[in-house]
């Protein structure tokens, strides 16, 4: 159709129901053919029950990959048509569903039209120059590893971080910086005297002491900020701290960009780790932190009362980042 020629790959969905719908149509009627007095769309119950036996309503969608709701709606059809019915078993709890005589009887004279069906898909292959059955299943697997609703908002998530670039901290930066960090550390916890002096003395704290803060622009809006603060201490360098995106830009990679470019810096610094604090309840944080390949430590104090968890990152056995 001249319709999805424009719209292209987008319009798959619709293309597909269209397909399915073609065929349904097209089964329904093969069924008055052969004069067997069943409708195309209990086959897969009707085929398990012919196959597997009695079986109990859940057993069956799970068989058939179906919701529940689904499969009783259509076991009531195919018991007001006499095709299965509800089994007695001593067990209260198992509500079996089987074959009627009916059923069992259909099922026999359902062969001639199976094999016939069969004889012309397997036809239809043969002239295709694609092998629709086996895209098909190969489409399953790929969608059961991603859907196809994850693989578009990585893609745009992926669009959009092009818009974004990540600077180095300049003075004009400074209420952003304090902004940004106090409007998530308030929405989950409490601001501590830790916050305060890093926050409102971000250059004595941070930038005169050895550290550094970067920014993200997204078109040109400062929307996060991250700083890496030199450690004082025997065992780890540097620590990846105030890490703070925008609400309204989240979803962009930035929290990632901004992460690899803190590693990039202590990398340049000639860090040899990287430390980090957070607390549990951010999973998408922490889900972050793991990706940038931060493994979970224990054991250090920490001058935050809201921090639970605490992870490092060794910078001498890992690949080098990419901006």
């Amino acid at each position: 159709m001249k319709i999805f020629e424009k719209t292209g790959k987008m319009a798959l969905g619709s293309r597909l129901r269209l397909l399915t719908a073609r065929m349904a149509d097209d089964a329904d009627k093969i069924y008055e053919i052969y004069k067997n007095d069943f409708s195309a769309k209990w086959l897969p119950a009707f085929y398990t029950l012919v196959e597997e036996g009695p079986l109990t309503i859940t057993e069956i969608a799970e068989y058939i990959g179906h919701s529940q709701p689904s499969a009783t709606k259509t076991i009531k059809e195919m018991i007001k048509a006499g095709l299965c019915e509800n089994l007695k078993t001593e067990d209260k709890r198992r509500n079996l569903v089987g074959l009627t005589n009916k059923g069992r009887s259909l099922s026999s004279q359902l062969q001639d039209q199976y094999r016939d069906i069969d004889a012309a898909v397997e036809n239809m292959i043969n002239e295709a120059n694609y092998n629709l059955w086996e895209a098909v299943k190969e489409w399953e697997y790929l969608l059961e590893k991603r859907t196809l609703l994850q693989r578009v908002l990585d893609q745009k998530k992926a669009r959009e971080a092009k818009d974004v670039q990540v600077i180095p901290y300049e003075k004009k930066y400074k209420t952003v910086f304090r902004a940004l960090n106090e409007e998530w550390i308030s929405n989950y916890f409490v601001m501590e005297e830790a916050d305060y002096k890093a926050l409102d003395n971000p250059e004595e704290y941070i930038l005169d002491k050895g550290g550094q803060i970067f920014v993200a622009l997204y078109k040109g809006e400062p929307v996060g900020v991250c700083a890496l603060i030199k450690m004082f201490d025997d065992e780890y360098d540097y620590e990846m701290a105030k890490m703070a995106v925008s609400p309204k830009a989240q979803g962009k990679h930035i929290g990632l960009l901004l992460g690899k470019a803190i590693i990039n810096a202590a990398r340049k610094a000639g860090a040899k780790n990287l430390y980090l604090e957070s607390n549990t309840i951010l999973k998408p944080a922490i889900t972050l932190y793991e990706k940038l390949g931060f493994k979970r430590i224990v054991g250090r104090p920490s001058p935050y009362e809201r921090a639970n968890i605490q992870m490092a990152l060794d910078l001498v056995n890992i690949p080098e980042s990419q901006d």
